[in-house]
């Protein structure tokens, strides 16, 4: 007699009682293995990578951004003019992982990269310096640029020394003595754009660029935005070889135009939105083929409606569908029994972490744009839900704002930052 075996690990019961029967089903029936198209839909094997800023299998539909990047870098590097990209979008389209990319993509080219996030609770002088220490530290073991990079990290000693005592939060080892006038004002746009300069200097010196990759940029403050955009703006404006490839929330792009009136002329803000039919076919299809899984066509239909083409979302429907599929193809019953599943383990990561951010009244606030749907909402009829006045609505909204669950498409409108947000306002908070 021929044994199958199987591990199921944290597969539940059911599953396991159906592959013992299936199984059995063979043996009976005398059914040769080799029409069995896949017996083992092996967890340990499962391609799909649902987390935050997991690298998915398959990075479909973002090669236009990604070219737009690259052309960028390289046109900078060699003194050309380029504006540096800032892309925005909602929670869960894969910003983080394309920034990611873009980031390997450029160390691959040979240009000096920075990787950073900025939380809420950080100033960008306190990201920025450590960063910027081990950028010039690399650029000084490049002959023809040493000195240059020296004289950046003195500049950085400087800038260190004068802004300490403004952002307490700095804490960074310095190599060199400050030379005495550069980047000390103790004003951070005079001295971040010096040190910026400094450091443009000692790249171009060593036929380079270096690039900021900066997440999570609409929790800059106002003031250090400005900057930072500053900064950038004197490093263009001498055909220094620095730029930001940044993402955040869509209300990054006001919130830059706030800060700098010409922030729109010196940047690009690509839209990271849901994936289309065809690329998001093929975030679901590609990586299952490679370990040669298929789907049913009604099965990728159903998932593709489920998730609206989020790319965090097709992760989590894949790998909850392969995980609950027996042998492939894949089929629609197995999607619709992985779906239950999926939305829990979405209501407890994804929105949760979110949710349990929340005050009691914007908790009430966004129960109430639930109430109308996806959105956006005028202001005035999420008042009238929650029977209020727009005015005394007006800093509940602003708290949502900051806190990056909501933000203002146009004037007047809202609208939640994260995809099929409002559905998990109805499940969590039922009959509101």
């Amino acid at each position: 007699m021929t044994h199958y075996h199987h591990t199921f690990g944290g597969e539940s019961r059911v599953k396991a009682r159906r592959y013992c029967l299936f199984t059995e089903f063979i043996y009976i029936y005398r059914i040769p293995i080799t029409l069995v198209t896949s017996l083992d839909m092996d967890p340990i094997r499962n391609p799909y990578s649902p987390g935050a800023g997991t690298p998915p299998p398959e990075l479909a539909g973002r090669q236009a951004v990604r070219d737009m990047v690259r052309i960028s870098l390289a046109r900078i590097r060699i003194g050309r003019s380029a504006k540096s990209i800032m892309m925005v979008g909602l929670r869960g389209v894969g910003k983080t992982v394309l920034l990611e990319r873009m980031r390997l993509d450029a160390e691959g080219d040979g240009i000096h990269t920075i990787s950073l996030e900025a939380p809420e609770e950080r100033s960008l002088p306190a990201l920025l310096a450590p960063q910027l220490r081990v950028a010039l530290l690399r650029l000084s073991h490049v002959e023809a640029a040493r000195d240059l990079a020296v004289r950046g990290l003195r500049a950085l000693a400087g800038f260190v020394g004068k802004l300490k005592v403004t952002y307490q939060d700095i804490e960074v080892g310095l190599d060199y003595e400050p030379e005495p006038g550069l980047a000390d004002n103790g004003d951070l746009s005079i001295d971040l754009a010096t040190l910026l300069e400094q450091v443009g200097r000692a790249a171009q010196s060593a036929n380079t660029a270096v690039a900021l990759f900066i997440d999570e940029l609409q929790y800059v403050k106002a003031e250090q935005l400005a900057a930072l955009i500053s900064a950038l703006h004197r490093c263009a404006q001498q055909q220094l070889p620095v730029t930001l490839v940044g993402a955040g929330l869509p209300q990054l792009r006001g919130q830059m135009g706030d800060a700098k009136s010409y922030a729109e002329r010196l940047f690009d803000f690509p839209m990271i939105g849901p994936l289309d039919e065809a690329d998001a076919r093929e975030a679901i299809e590609k990586p299952a083929e490679a370990e040669g899984v298929s789907y049913q066509p009604e099965a990728v239909a159903n998932i593709l409606s489920e998730t609206q083409g989020y790319p965090y979302f097709l992760q989590e429907w894949g790998k909850q569908a392969w995980d609950t599929a027996l042998l492939s193809p894949i089929s629609q019953d197995d999607v619709t029994a992985a779906t239950a599943v999926t939305v829990a383990a979405l209501d407890e990561s994804f929105f949760r972490v979110r949710f349990d951010r929340l005050t009691p009244s914007e908790k009430t606030y966004l129960r109430a744009m639930a109430e109308l749907g996806p959105g956006p909402h005028r202001s005035g009829d999420i008042a009238k839900q929650m029977n209020r006045s727009v005015q005394s609505l007006a800093p509940t909204r602003s708290s949502l704002i900051a806190k990056g669950m909501v933000w203002s498409p146009t004037h007047g409108d809202t609208a939640f930052t994260v995809p099929l947000f409002d559905a998990f306002m109805k499940r969590i908070i039922p009959g509101a």
